[in-house]
Order: structure tokens, then C-alpha cells, then sequence
């Protein structure tokens, strides 16, 4: 039987995350049902998300310029996919870093990070009771000048962060990837579509076909149309898209 829906809820906001500060109640927040309990998911903005799951505090990607992390909950998880700037902001985890916060990296993200435990495509670890998978996430097609992928094989990851059996699958920057075949049971997919960094929207198409998530969010989507998006999405079968403003 299918869990019950996904909901944007500000009294559940409210109830999880009492030290929000008021300008940040402004940022869309989804809650998701999970077979150990619900997952509040506030959009900070491109892909700087945060999570708050059995009372702790996860963030992904934490990046200043989508929000002020000084009036964010203090983290006792931080997930980044890689060293890119937009991903990798020492002063936004410095932020909402705390005594007892954990950092969970690439291994080129953790060179500028105390502590870092650091993952490599097909690693997985346990992070205050969530199983924490670290996958590929590459370009194989989409190139700078000459013939070096934006995103090169091996160097970043994207994360699946398993609640019970329920599974968050965030897949960094990265285009529709061969080991995605291998994730098998994602419940949630958060997917870049952002051209030429990441996915065409072909490419996101085909990704979700492989994935078939139940629900997706499109995200780093940068100036990508999203109304465009969710037409090309509108007819693969059992997934919900759920597009929020993540630029």
C-alpha cells in the first residue's frame, strides 16, 4: 500500500522546525511519509536542501547565496555532492556547524573541511540511524572546452539517504548515468535538469524511466522552463512531479 502523500503543510513546518526564523518560512516545505517516520524537506534554493528527520537536522549542499544559513537550524548532518562553489560553501557550513556535527564528503570536497568523513562512489555508512549511500555522478556527455567533463567520472556523488525503507535518492550534478539502473526502489528522486551542466530534458526523461521514482523533484534547474519540464514528464506512469522554485 502506498505510503500517504506528500503534503506542503506550514503547521508541520511549525511543529519541526520551532527555531526557524520568520524570513525563512518563505521557502517551500514538502513533508513525506516514511516507513521511520516523517521527513520535512525545506527548498533553500538550487540545490541547498534541508531536512529534518526524528528531530535532526540534515543539510545538503549548503550554499549562502539561497539562504542565510546563520538563522537555519544548526546541522548534526551535512551531506555535499562536490567542491564545486555552488555546492561546497565553507562559510554556509561554518554556519550551521555545531559541537558534534557530522560532515559527509567527496574526497576533493573534504580538503578545505576538519573532519570530514570522506565517501567514494560505492561507499555507504551509517549517519544517525540513516543509511547513507554514496553513487556516481558524472558527465559523459556535456564537455568544457576540449574534452573535460563538467562533472568528471568518479570525483563526485550523488546520495541515498535511506528512512526505514524508504529511500531519497539526491543525485548531485550529473546526467542520465548507466548505474542509475542500479538504484533500485527509489521513492524519491531529486534531479538536475540544467543545461550544460547537467540533464536535457531528455536526459531527465530517461533517468526517470529507469529510476521511477514515485515522486520527483526537478532541481539545480538554473534558467531551465519548468513548465516545459513538467509537460515532458506529464506522461510516464506513477510518478509525481513536484516542481519547486530550486534555481
Amino acid at each position: 500500500m502506498r505510503k500517504k502523500p506528500l503534503f506542503t503543510c506550514s503547521l508541520a513546518l511549525v511543529l519541526l522546525l520551532p527555531v526557524l526564523a520568520l524570513a525563512q518560512f518563505k521557502k517551500p516545505v514538502d513533508v513525506i511519509s516514511t516507513s521511520a517516520g516523517e521527513v520535512a524537506i525545506t527548498f533553500l534554493g538550487h540545490s541547498s536542501l534541508m531536512l529534518v528527520w526524528n528531530g535532526k537536522v540534515i543539510h545538503i549542499d549548503p550554499w549562502s547565496a539561497q539562504a542565510d544559513y546563520t538563522s537555519l537550524p544548526k546541522a548534526d548532518l551535512v551531506l555535499v555532492t562536490h567542491e564545486h562553489r555552488d555546492h561546497l560553501d565553507t562559510g554556509a557550513i561554518e554556519a550551521i556547524r555545531k559541537e558534534g556535527t557530522l560532515l559527509c564528503t567527496s574526497l576533493k570536497a573534504s580538503a578545505p573541511l576538519s573532519g570530514a568523513v570522506v565517501l567514494k562512489n560505492g561507499d555507504s555508512r551509517e549517519f544517525l540511524g540513516i543509511r547513507v549511500d554514496a553513487v556516481p555522478a558524472y558527465n559523459r556527455v556535456h564537455m568544457r572546452s576540449g574534452s573535460e567533463p563538467y562533472h568528471p567520472r568518479g570525483l563526485g556523488n550523488g546520495y541515498v539517504l535511506h528512512f526505514g525503507s524508504t529511500r531519497i535518492y539526491v543525485a548531485g550534478d550529473t546526467e542520465d548515468i548507466p548505474e542509475m539502473a542500479a538504484l533500485k526502489g527509489v521513492d524519491v528522486a531529486f534531479l538536475p535538469v540544467n543545461l550544460p551542466y547537467t540533464m536535457s530534458m531528455d536526459m531527465l526523461a530517461q533517468a526517470v524511466a529507469v529510476l521511477q521514482p514515485k515522486i520527483l523533484y526537478p532541481y539545480h534547474t538554473g534558467d531551465t522552463n519548468l513548465d516545459a519540464v513538467q509537460a515532458r514528464l506529464a506522461g510516464l506512469p506513477g510518478v509525481e512531479t513536484r516542481i519547486r522554485p530550486l534555481k
